[in-house]
């Protein structure tokens, strides 16, 4: 069950201005996060389908949001590269998944305390309701151990 702060923190997200405007949702799954949104009057393009910065910006803070959460307070993430790549026509109910295995996590806790910075990249395919690629975003993430003060 999820802590009272990671349920502030989701309906926080789900108010979030941008994503109110574009009418994405945000639910938490066991692993990570899912985002879903309909295609409405009020977000769609000139041409009637989703808006690209719309089908990204449902996209763009979660892999921070999963890490920030995964390695604590001694780490500092930062969203460093991202690319979308529009596959077809996005309409309907469109949705992402975002999730990192506990392994990766370990390896680029590892590697940012080895190296002093990790730079992992992680993938995400929008798919419409019948599971065709919509979109694929590829983000590059930031991953340094914070200075500690000298004693």
């Amino acid at each position: 069950m999820p802590s009272l702060f990671q349920r502030y923190a989701l309906r926080m997200i789900n108010l979030y201005p941008p994503f109110v405007g574009a009418g994405i949702r945000v639910r938490r799954i066991p692993d990570g996060f899912e985002t879903s949104m309909r295609l409405r009057a009020y977000n769609r393009n000139y041409v009637g389908t989703h808006f690209g910065g719309n089908l990204y910006s449902m996209c763009d803070p979660f892999f921070m949001l999963i890490l920030i959460q995964r390695l604590g307070r001694d780490y500092v993430v930062w969203d460093k590269a991202a690319t979308i790549r529009f596959r077809r026509p996005g309409r309907g109910r469109v949705h992402a998944r975002f999730a990192i295995p506990a392994q990766q996590v370990e390896e680029v806790r590892r590697t940012a305390d080895e190296k002093g910075r990790a730079e992992p990249v992680f993938q995400v395919d929008v798919l419409d309701e019948g599971g065709e690629v919509v979109a694929s975003v590829e983000k590059v993430l930031s991953v340094r151990r914070k200075e500690r003060p000298p004693a």
